[in-house]
């Protein structure tokens, strides 16, 4: 037996392959090489024929089968009555059982309450992303589908403005990653700077970007700059890095673009034949000088000089940016100062610059397009519209600070049948999660998709059913789920553990069930074909066997009519241009222009709170051992990082008398948590930067304390219903507390 994707014999095989979930991950499409023997998986290795990884493997990748075999891994379902939610009383049922089970709950609840009684909540990054859209518009034909993460605060809001500005997906830094030649590509540049603000990419590779592509252009001359309240490990190695106060990224945006604009540094050509707006945006501005904005941002005036004149007299440069600039109010504004950046200094869609493409494709459009199966007057009434009309034609998803009130109410109406799709939401995505906690124990039925028993799936699960791993599935990896993707790569199913099944498997089969013309497909395959071959031209089974796929790459799509659906040049906006001054935004009640908004907790804001809890609080941190708050319970990545850390400057610690590896109580008006304390002059004084999606897998999972997910929750901190005005963004990044020393992790 030899493929191009599997050697070996019948009995002792290796597969290439293409990760992404679960275990969870971020679809970079990391290319893997799975050992098989005897049915078992016995060793990983990195392929070295990926054309993003080329070889290389993170520890959770390389971790795989302590997770597969894991003792406490979901292997089939399990049900159990109500009034046992909290205790370990789950029962081994058929996949049948299941779904008879399902179609009946849902069947009663649509009786009692209409289609809009039933809600699906998601995570975010897995292959799940993908499908419980699916699962709430296309099998349940429910409009209420989201997630519990206040504001809409992680990649919704990047996508939204760059939507709105110039009409095309995700933007990334060209790292090459279209071309099988990569960086030796003779159309490919290296870009002489990358910005990279509010990220940590060697750590979280999100959102289908391999971190390491930054080194790779490192030792090709890339310059780096940061712009982070940490020194980094790429901000120890950048030409500049701002260290900037929490929540105050806007004010230095917009003083860069000043700058820019002040000393001609600007590309006359692009903001001429290919903006709107620059006037109105050269007026607003002028009032964030660079004196102002070091004031807020704390960072010295010379260092936003310097790192703006050499970012903009770059011949080609780039900007990256993460989570940190969508976990604040004011972070759509913010998501406009960094795209007005690289299009005043002409770097879109250049060679080096940041990538456009089609706003989806594939899967990733597909998902969303589904809500037809949804009446469209349930599709225009969801909770929120009223108040946020952006929502109607900009998100799909249901708004997380309304829909939790509803849920507590039961207005404007009533939920009763909650499906949580992959996701932890008391541990990871929800501010109070104590509220969320209460709210869903309302519920009357409660289904829960997972691979591992979670602090929800204990406390609410009256059904449970086991999500396959990559290796256990057949299906299609996309970066950026399909709004900007420069590998399409295959997952090749190669062994089965207990009963799992994937989630399409389970879309499809209830799907048939309850909502059937929706559902045309006989199998997984047909499905995949139906993806592939119209868009991409090929056969699953034909991805299969080379594995991975590039599709070609055009710069400068704006000029070519290749950006827009009527084929002329600009961009897909009202004015087909690139829009430095939003209509769109104007039209929803917002500021059309970017601007800062000071944190709603700050030293500025609330000085009197600040007396109170006189330092910032930023959150968020990553660790490469797991995957938000997954992977706690795997042995080997357990031990790298066996405690959540908060990260402390040596001057705070010695004048709250914390130690090095001493327990830290963090507490504000909100709430209050545990963490260990790393003291490190690599954060910033006056700030402390704390982990998140912290629980214990070890500990009691039943009531009352479910895997003590309350007690190195960073979460528990965060308020309800801080967003930003058109409801993106929420404060994750951006409030204030105080620390002192505990003697350990409990009471």
């Amino acid at each position: 037996m030899s493929t191009p994707w599997k050697t070996g014999t019948d009995d002792d095989f290796v597969v290439r392959t293409t990760a992404w979930s679960a275990p969870g991950c971020h679809p970079v499409g990391c290319g893997v090489k799975l050992h098989i023997k005897d049915g078992k998986l016995v060793g990983v290795e990195g392929d070295e024929e990926s054309p993003i990884t080329h070889g290389r493997l993170c520890v959770r990748c390389l971790a795989l089968d302590e997770y597969l075999y894991h003792p406490d891994r979901i292997l089939y379902p399990m049900k159990r009555a109500k009034e046992d939610r909290g205790k370990d009383k789950f029962e081994r049922i058929t996949w049948d059982e299941a779904f008879d089970t399902i179609v009946d709950w849902v069947t009663k609840t649509r009786e009692k309450y209409g289609y809009q009684g039933v809600a699906v909540m998601g995570g975010t990054g897995r292959e799940a992303t993908l499908f419980y859209p699916v699962l709430s518009y296309a099998v349940l034909q429910t409009p209420n589908c989201g997630t519990p993460l206040s504001g809409a605060s992680c990649y919704g809001p990047r996508c939204t403005v760059t939507n709105y500005l110039m009409g095309a997906g995700y933007p990334e830094i060209d790292h090459a990653a279209y071309f099988p030649d990569r960086y030796d590509n003779p159309e490919f540049e290296v870009p002489e700077y990358i910005i990279i603000w509010g990220k940590t990419p060697l750590e979280s590779n999100a959102d289908g970007f391999f971190g390491h592509a930054i080194t790779d252009m490192m030792k090709r001359g890339t310059k780096i700059i940061t712009v982070d309240p940490r020194v980094t490990w790429l901000g120890s190695r950048a030409e500049y890095n701002l260290q900037v106060r929490p929540g105050t990224d806007a004010a230095l945006g917009l003083a860069m673009i000043n700058l820019i604009i002040e000393e001609d540094l600007y590309d006359h050509e692009f903001v001429e034949n290919w903006t709107y707006g620059f006037d109105e945006l050269k007026e607003r501005v002028k009032e964030y000088t660079v004196e102002r904005a070091a004031d807020i941002t704390w960072i010295p005036k010379e260092k936003i000089i310097a790192a703006t004149r050499a970012f903009a007299k770059a011949k080609n440069a780039s900007i990256q940016w993460g989570v940190a600039v969508d976990q604040m109010s004011n972070g759509l504004q913010m998501g406009q100062t960094i795209l007005d950046l690289a299009a005043l200094t002409g770097n879109i869609d250049n060679p080096g610059g940041i990538t456009l493409a089609p706003k989806a494709s594939l899967t990733g459009k597909w998902r969303y397009e589904t809500i037809r199966w949804v009446n469209p007057e349930l599709v225009q009434n969801r909770i929120g519209n009223d108040v946020y009309p952006a929502n109607r034609s900009a998100l799909t998803n249901l708004l997380a600070d309304p829909y939790l009130e509803a849920l507590e109410t039961d207005q404007p109406y009533a939920v009763r049948l909650m499906w949580i799709n992959s996701c932890n939401p008391y541990a990871c995505p929800g501010a109070v999660p104590e509220r969320w906690h209460d709210a869903f124990l309302r519920m009357d039925y409660v289904i829960v998709q997972e691979a591992f028993m979670t602090p929800a799936a204990m406390g609410l699960a009256d059904l449970l059913l086991p999500v396959s791993t990559y290796p256990e599935r057949d299906g299609i990896v996309l970066p950026h789920f399909g709004r900007n993707s420069p590998m399409v790569g295959a997952m090749n199913k190669v062994i089965a553990i207990g009963e799992a099944k994937s989630d399409f498997e389970i879309c499809l089969t209830l799907g048939r069930r309850l909502n059937p013309e929706a559902w045309p497909w006989e199998t997984v395959q047909e499905f995949l074909d139906f993806q592939l071959v119209p868009n991409a031209g090929f056969t699953f089974e034909e991805l299969r066997e080379k594995v991975y796929h590039q599709p070609h790459y055009e710069y400068y799509k704006y000029k070519k009519g290749l950006c827009r659906a009527d084929r002329e040049p600009g961009f897909e906006t009202v004015t087909g241009l690139f829009e430095l001054r939003s209509l769109q935004f104007e039209a929803w009640g917002d500021d059309p222009l970017p601007y800062f908004m000071e944190p709603q907790y700050s030293p500025n804001s609330t000085p009197e709170l600040y007396e109170e809890f006189p330092l910032v609080l930023t959150t968020g941190g990553r660790k490469i051992t797991s995957f938000h708050s997954e992977h706690r319970q795997i042995p080997s990545l357990r031990e790298i990082d066996p405690w959540p850390i908060v990260q402390i400057n040596p001057v705070d610690a010695e004048k709250y008398g914390i130690v090095d590896g001493g327990w830290v109580g963090i507490e504000n008006q909100f709430g209050k948590c545990r963490q260990k304390a790393e003291v490190t002059p690599t954060i910033m004084p006056g700030v402390i930067h704390a982990c998140h999606a912290w629980w214990y897998p070890e500990q009691d999972q039943t009531e009352p304390n479910q895997g003590g997910y309350k007690k190195s929750n960073i979460n528990m901190l965060m308020p309800h219903f801080h967003v930003g005005p058109l409801y993106v963004g929420a404060p994750y990044k951006c409030l204030l507390c105080k620390v002192y020393p505990v003697q350990g992790l409990e009471e």
